[in-house]
């Protein structure tokens, strides 16, 4: 059985949610989220708790049960609090900085890399090697925070790179004389 599942979603203060056929839509002070609702899974809305249920007990719809329990979770906090993800440059020369949509990086490159943020997704560069990427969707914003790894991931010997502001990077021993 689903641990998660059993669980009802406590919608935080002038949170509401709306249930149609095969979808949920979750709606906050920071903005409005959706999401389709798979057969099998029988959401609804009691005493300002999301509740879901599966139809069936098989593996299959116990197994839906607790990831759209926690779907429905991370909506609910997205449209309240919102969700954000640092990331650390660390090199000679490496640096980020925000024009509008696009976040223009200097990783060590013989060129600039322009990454045009999706819509949704904000980008602040408070110093010239560190990004805060802030959303209402934590899957979009830990989807763009992984991208911008991508583009120069952290090495073992002198630890450059991009890194998150919580990741440790694990140090080799270089070569010895």
């Amino acid at each position: 059985m689903s641990r998660i599942g059993k669980h009802p979603v406590k919608m935080a203060e002038g949170v509401s949610a709306t249930i149609t056929a095969d979808e949920i839509i979750i709606k906050g002070k920071l903005g409005e989220l959706k999401t389709h609702i798979p057969h099998g899974v029988v959401v609804t809305v009691e005493n300002n708790e999301v509740i879901v249920r599966p139809q069936l007990n098989d593996q299959m719809h116990r197994a839906l049960w607790g990831t759209v329990r926690a779907n429905v979770y991370n909506m609910v906090k997205g449209v309240s609090e919102g969700f954000t993800r640092k990331l650390e440059l660390i090199g000679v020369g490496y640096k980020a900085q925000v024009q509008g949509q696009t976040l223009k990086l200097s990783l060590g490159y013989s060129h600039d890399i322009d990454y045009v943020l999706p819509a949704g997704v904000k980008a602040v560069c408070a110093a010239p090697t560190s990004i805060e990427l802030s959303s209402i969707d934590k899957q979009l914003v830990g989807q763009v925070a992984s991208e911008i790894r991508s583009y120069r991931s952290p090495e073992p010997y002198k630890g450059k790179g991009v890194k998150y502001v919580e990741e440790t990077v694990l140090r080799k021993v270089g070569k010895k004389k």
